[in-house]
């Protein structure tokens, strides 16, 4: 994102100088200007009336997309590519790329950039493709890069490429879905090689044999390693959305071509469908029908595997980042009606940009508990238009699509009234090679289509991601000048645009305002990536135990972004962390106790003003409130006057999020530590019913109904049945969650003697 940010602030600084220089306005009309305004302006609302503005404007940290800043970005590269883009120009007329007069020039400047771009991304897409394949089978260039050793051992048990790769995309299905927009691309390249030649279809397969090393050979082989990287990274979303787009993608192409051209394109599926054979799918499904599913049809079983649990077998699966865990469709009829949830009770514009993280906790499902991630921390809702819906509201899931919409029912419309076809005058001119770019364009219109319609998929089950939206608003600016679709009066070209112009004083000193105010703004870009680089070591070293390195790092990553909370949110744990390691040190002269003690007391006023700051910034982010009873906890341990303020601060992320388990067992831990064994019981008992399999919350439950059974001098004299629910605790973990528990059968033998 901050990539983007750059890229967008240089091409923004050269679209500006370029309107100065000609002394005019370069902005091109679009079919999609209102749906892009409505969405826009739905967005700058949701934003303002955000739960966290800061959030909703930079996007939540770490992804940054989504967020407000990133969609304005997207929207105006869009509108700067439409608007700077040339069409030839021929006695005053614009000549569109489909054209039909002899004289057509067979491609145009716009076509060509369009096509250059297309190229760069086929190059990007190989780059990723060769980078993750290796992964697969152990060999990780990562790894080599970083740790010199090219195996998959810098990876933790979180990430487990062998088992789903996913390149540079950080996860699987990041890379599917990207991939999944190429693939169709690529098969139009192969398909216009194809149309070079007038061989018989049956013949096609020699051809491509003959051609392998050049040709269609290239296109070919990008197609065949991007389909197997995408098997290799075990998406389902990914796998559904390439083949929904493929077959899209010659739907539109036999409505657009003959049933003996259809019948050449349709080489390419059984390609793909011979290497799901030998690869498998990521739907357990079809695994009967690929190479590995009959062979183990025909092999004997094994008795000691454990098929007598298929139930068990199909709830789960190895996935990249939780290991072994809940079946990532039971995961999303979790996170799917806790979306519908947060929606319903802010209906119009939503929770605000970017802030399912914070909505969800206060929404979602009870049965959420239950899954094998309820701790994790879901900042997306697994559905891009769940997520729209859920943070922008009605308003603001209705803009996006009507952007989609718009877009393919024009795109639709101009493809059934035959505007994409190759007409009879074409058809009969004769000039081959114009023919033959006329193809070319289509395949590729059609190409991006299916590219746009893997997009909805994929978002569909999972979420956008920076390449994923940079697509989705640019592939209809490439539809919109390969299709000839902007109108010629709203192109703003003129006869003299290429005359020069005298510049006068005051344009350089515009221009100059401009490059200097481009500067400072890629001058921030860059201390805020520093920035980040600053908070990434700080925050690994705190989870290594290094906390007095990571205050160092914390501390310049606040210096270098003073706006960011989640570097300030870090830099306070820290602090308390530091500061209680100091307190408790012992065996020191009278001078040193002095000095440790008066640094101590400087890191607890900064990490309680620091956690004063963010939480009244950010009042509903229940992650730092959690923090700062996280931090209080940690100095109550040297100073117990701090433990009310931890309960205090558990309290408030117990509103925030209901439902939460672990929340409302820290709550019943820390009303205990407080004295107040009751209030203590009585969150505890909530815990359980909010999870029942929660063996922390059953043992703490079991201590304290011990603990409020005796008297004074430790005997079960006050209430007996209270001693009853305590062994009745400890057996039910004995019993359903762990038989060897230690804690609990020593409790048992303990308490049954009392």
């Amino acid at each position: 994102m901050w990539l983007t940010w750059g890229l967008t602030i240089i091409i923004g600084a050269s679209w500006f100088t370029k309107m100065i220089r000609q002394r005019r306005i370069l902005f091109q009309r679009t079919p999609l200007d209102i749906p892009i305004a409505l969405f826009l302006v739905s967005q700058i609302i949701s934003t303002i009336f955000s739960w966290d503005v800061h959030v909703s404007m930079f996007g939540y940290y770490s992804r940054f997309n989504g967020g407000l800043l990133s969609i304005v970005s997207y929207i105006f590269l869009y509108y700067a590519f439409l608007s700077n883009f040339k069409e030839k120009v021929s006695n005053g007329k614009i000549k569109t790329p489909f054209d039909t007069s002899d004289t057509f020039d067979t491609c145009s400047s716009s076509v060509k950039m369009v096509k250059r771009l297309l190229s760069l991304s086929l190059i990007s897409g190989l780059i990723v493709a060769l980078w993750g394949l290796p992964s697969h089978f152990g060999y990780d260039p990562t790894c080599f890069v970083f740790r010199g050793t090219f195996d998959d051992s810098c990876w933790t048990a979180d990430f487990m490429p062998r088992a789903r790769i996913f390149s540079t995309l950080g996860q699987p299905n990041w890379l599917a879905a990207y991939l999944a927009i190429l693939i169709p691309i690529t098969t139009a390249l192969i398909l216009t090689t194809y149309q070079k030649d007038r061989r018989p279809s049956r013949q096609m397969i020699l051809l491509l044999a003959r051609r392998s090393l050049g040709g269609v050979g290239i296109p070919f082989s990008l197609l065949i390693l991007f389909y197997v990287d995408l098997l290799y990274s075990g998406s389902r979303s990914g796998f559904l959305g390439t083949w929904i787009a493929v077959i899209f993608f010659f739907v539109t192409y036999r409505l657009a071509g003959d049933a003996e051209k259809v019948k050449k394109s349709l080489v390419t599926i059984p390609l793909l469908l011979f290497i799901t054979f030998i690869i498998g799918t990521p739907f357990n499904q079809l695994h009967k029908l690929t190479l590995d599913g009959i062979k183990s049809s025909f092999s004997k079983p094994n008795l000691t595997s454990p098929k007598a649990l298929p139930i068990l077998e199909t709830q789960n699966e190895v996935r990249n980042g939780e290991g072994a865990g809940t079946e990532s469709g039971i995961i999303r009829k979790n996170v799917w009606p806790g979306a519908i949830n947060v929606w319903r009770n802010n209906p119009l514009f939503g929770t605000g940009v970017e802030t399912f993280t914070f909505a969800y906790y206060k929404y979602k499902p009870v049965t959420h508990n239950l899954i094998s991630e309820w701790n994790f921390l879901y900042n997306k809702a697994h559905n891009e238009y769940l997520n729209y819906l859920a943070t922008t509201g009605t308003i603001g899931l209705g803009t996006y699509l009507a952007m989609i919409i718009v877009f393919l029912c024009l795109a639709i419309k101009r493809i059934s009234k035959s505007e994409f076809l190759i007409s009879n005058e074409i058809q009969n001119s004769k000039s081959q090679l114009g023919r033959l770019e006329i193809r070319s364009i289509r395949n590729l219109i059609f190409a991006l289509l299916a590219s746009y319609v893997s997009i909805l998929i994929t978002n569909f089950f999972g979420f956008s991601i920076v390449i994923t939206n940079i697509y989705l608003f640019m592939i209809p600016a490439f539809v919109f000048v390969l299709g000839g679709i902007l109108k010629p009066k709203e192109s703003g070209i003129k006869n003299h645009e290429s005359r020069a112009i005298e510049m006068s004083l005051y344009q350089w000193i515009v221009i100059l305002f401009v490059i200097l105010a481009s500067l400072f703004m890629i001058q921030n870009l860059f201390k805020f990536w520093l920035a980040d680089i600053n908070y990434a070591l700080g925050y690994n070293l705190d989870r290594a135990g290094e906390y007095q390195q990571g205050y160092e790092h914390l501390h310049k990553a606040v210096e270098l972004r003073r706006d960011e909370p989640v570097f300030k949110d870090e830099l306070s744990i820290n602090d308390a962390i530091i500061a209680a390691g100091l307190i408790a040190q012992k065996d020191q002269s009278q001078s040193n106790q002095e000095q440790t003690l008066a640094a101590a007391s400087s890191l607890i006023q900064e990490a309680i003003n620091t956690s004063n700051e963010i939480v009244s910034k950010s009042p509903n982010n229940v992650v730092f409130w959690k923090t700062r009873a996280r931090l209080f906890h940690t100095l109550s341990q040297v100073d117990s006057r701090y433990s009310s303020r931890a309960l205090d601060g558990i309290q408030k992320a117990s509103l925030l999020a209901p439902n939460d388990a672990n929340i409302w067992y820290n709550l019943g831990v820390l009303y205990g530590q407080n004295n107040n064994i009751a209030k203590g019981i009585e969150a505890l008992e909530k815990t359980i019913k909010l999870k029942p399999d929660y063996r922390d919350a059953r043992y703490a439950l079991g201590l304290y109904y011990h603990m409020a059974s005796m008297d004074e001098q430790g005997k079960v004299v006050v209430n007996q049945m209270l001693n009853q629910k305590a062994l009745f605790q400890m057996q039910y973990i004995l019993d359903h969650l762990n038989p060897q528990d230690s804690g609990a059968l020593e409790s048992i033998k303990s308490w049954e003697n009392s």
